[in-house]
């Protein structure tokens, strides 16, 4: 049973971050052309390297998705609804991520750097 939580911890802060940049990448089907369709799937380009990064050092997606929701919560703070919507997914992501990176000698069963 131990096994299976370490596991599934291990998993979550990646499926999360996949969830989540599938889930910014809705916001470019609203694109009128070609061109503003890609340029509204760069933030999601980039969150896509992030978790590539991530999936071998967690410390990159701790760092990263936690900077990003904050930064996106002090730019986005008169939209409160902004704010719940796209920093705060970004912060749990963060969050997750930092959990495995603290924990990584149990999840991996290895000392990753």
């Amino acid at each position: 049973m131990l096994q299976r939580s370490l596991r599934w911890h291990l998993w979550m802060p990646r499926l999360f971050a996949i969830l989540l940049c599938l889930f910014l990448s809705a916001f470019a089907l609203d694109a009128a052309s070609l061109p503003d369709f890609a340029a509204h799937l760069v933030p999601t380009l980039v969150l896509a390297a992030v978790v590539g990064l991530s999936w071998r050092w967690e410390w990159v997606g701790a760092l990263t998705f936690t900077g990003l929701g904050i930064a996106y919560a002090y730019v986005a703070r008169e939209r409160p609804s902004w704010v719940l919507a796209i920093a705060l997914p970004l912060l749990v992501v963060g969050l997750l991520y930092g959990w495995s990176w603290r924990h990584r000698r149990e999840l991996h069963g290895v000392d990753v750097v």
